[in-house]
């Protein structure tokens, strides 16, 4: 929604971050921002346009350029990012909560997602650069060659609604510390927590320029992706704008990293622990309200445990608490917009449609009339080639599909154009390994699933190409340089 200049709330956010200030968008337009819970405008967000990225984009590239950026040390850097990282850590609360205004996230997690995540990430990527060597010498066959670490340079850096501090920060943090200068493009969604990250960076003295932070919509943001201006474009959304912007970059021969969506699967075998999963399905299938490109959306049951397990799941669904984000009890908040509400729900109605069987859960809940409420909604017998099974909802809807045994359960789950996150339950730890192994996906957890900020992130097939997180995570953002030198090594 476009909001009038004239509307006020005490959120408003009516200026971008470029260049070290705070600016007027270039073409006078604002978004209302509503809030998850209740359907009620929250706050107005600057949202920019082809100018206002450009400027941003050349900022950062005179920062690296002509600014001292280009010519910090890693120490410096590392410096700069514990600044910034302490001045995130002391919006954190307040940080948290507006995001779960704005997307719905309970506050339970978003806590740690949009709080504390950030901060981590920062300190992390701090220490991994100042240890890393950024030249180191080898024998050659005519003398020695320096191999040199050098920045890829200005990144533009995309990202979504549903985890927007960290998924801001899986870019931002690893691009500062290999010396990139970064122009972010959040989602208009939630626009209003952006700017956070911009008077952190202020506060923290980050130099004018390396971090620059635009809000824009779809149009604007494609200018960012073929400026000419910029060397790597790392971006974190749907599958669909993700192959737009993948082939967009191969033709520039820019560098991309893209962390696109998912329908993975929880397999689980007939030794498995009903009791552990169901202690799992909370991060593993329903993490901030299943809005999670990891959701396993698909459980896939061997056919001895399969109406055991049917419900369990549907059990565990009925006793979530659906209700405000902001209430630490709730563990199921609204969808981020009426938009994607009726999205969730017409997946819903195709399911209905198919002849799966609907077992709990399909609607809304009732007494939460305002706001983008949907019920955590079960469907058993869901054949792997239904719409429900094949397309990413982005919502708390489960399909429930019976397998054979284990080799039917990796074909099942390996039937799928997506290949992101995924589960094995068993009591046998080596034959969960074993089937993990074989399941095409760039993450899998055993009896759990929980994120590893240390571990390399990113998926396989029409999931994504590249990975963020981990050492892995920083060199993305670095060029290797070959230096070949004389028969005496340099000092």
């Amino acid at each position: 929604m476009i909001a009038s200049p004239s509307a006020k709330t005490e959120l408003d956010r009516r200026n971008l971050y470029v260049d070290g200030a705070w600016v007027e968008p270039s073409g006078a337009e604002y978004r209302g921002v509503r809030e998850a819970a209740t359907g009620e405008l929250l706050g107005t967000a600057a949202l920019g346009s082809e100018p206002d990225l450009d400027a941003a984009v050349r900022a950062a590239r005179r920062a690296i350029d002509e600014g001292p950026w280009g010519e910090t040390t890693t120490a410096e850097r590392a410096q700069v990012m514990r600044r910034f990282a302490q001045a995130l850590a002391d919006r954190a609360a307040a940080t948290a909560t507006l995001v779960s205004r704005e997307n719905g996230m309970p506050i339970a997690q978003s806590t740690g997602f949009n709080g504390t995540a950030p901060v981590a990430l920062l300190r992390m990527y701090a220490d991994l650069i100042e240890a890393l060597p950024l030249e180191e010498i080898r024998p050659s066959a005519h003398g020695s060659t320096i191999v040199r670490r050098e920045p890829v340079g200005v990144v533009g850096a995309i990202t979504p609604w549903n985890y927007p501090q960290a998924l801001a920060m899986f870019k931002i943090a690893p691009s500062l510390a290999a010396g990139c200068t970064v122009v972010l493009k959040p989602s208009p969604e939630t626009a209003l927590d952006s700017f956070v990250l911009g008077d952190a960076a202020a506060e923290a003295g980050i130099p004018p320029g390396v971090l620059n932070i635009v809000p824009a919509g779809r149009e604007a943001g494609w200018s960012l992706v073929t400026h000419p201006l910029v060397d790597k474009i790392s971006f974190t959304g749907s599958t669909t704008a993700g192959r737009v912007i993948g082939a967009e970059c191969g033709r520039l021969i820019r560098r991309c990293t893209l962390e696109l969506g998912g329908k993975s699967a929880a397999i689980f075998c007939e030794d498995g622990d009903v009791d552990d999963l169901v202690a799992g399905l909370g991060n593993a299938s329903f993490k901030n309200n299943s809005q999670t490109c990891t959701t396993q959306s698909r459980i896939l049951v061997a056919r001895a445990r399969y109406d055991e397990v049917v419900d369990a799941v549907a059990q565990y669904c009925r006793q979530m608490v659906v209700g405000d984000p902001l209430d630490p009890a709730t563990t199921c908040g609204p969808m981020v917009s009426e938009e994607h509400l009726a999205r969730v729900l017409g997946f819903i109605d195709i399911a209905r449609g198919s002849g799966a069987r609907l077992v709990t859960g399909g609607g809304r809940p009732v007494g939460l009339d305002r706001g983008w409420f949907v019920e955590p909604t079960v469907f058993a017998d869901v054949d792997n080639g239904d719409r429900l099974a094949r397309e990413e909802v982005f919502g708390p809807v489960m399909a429930v599909i019976p397998v054979d045994d284990d080799e039917d359960a990796v074909r099942v789950a390996n039937d799928s154009n997506y290949g992101l996150g995924g589960s094995v339950w068993s009591a046998d730890e080596e034959r969960a390994l074993g089937i993990a192994r074989r399941v095409r996906t760039g993450t899998i957890g055993i009896n759990r699933y929980d994120l590893d900020f240390g571990a390399p992130f990113g998926g396989m097939k029409d999931s994504g190409i590249g990975r963020e997180l981990g050492p892995e995570g920083l060199a993305s953002y670095l060029e290797y340089k070959s230096l070949y030198v004389g028969g005496d090594q340099p000092g």
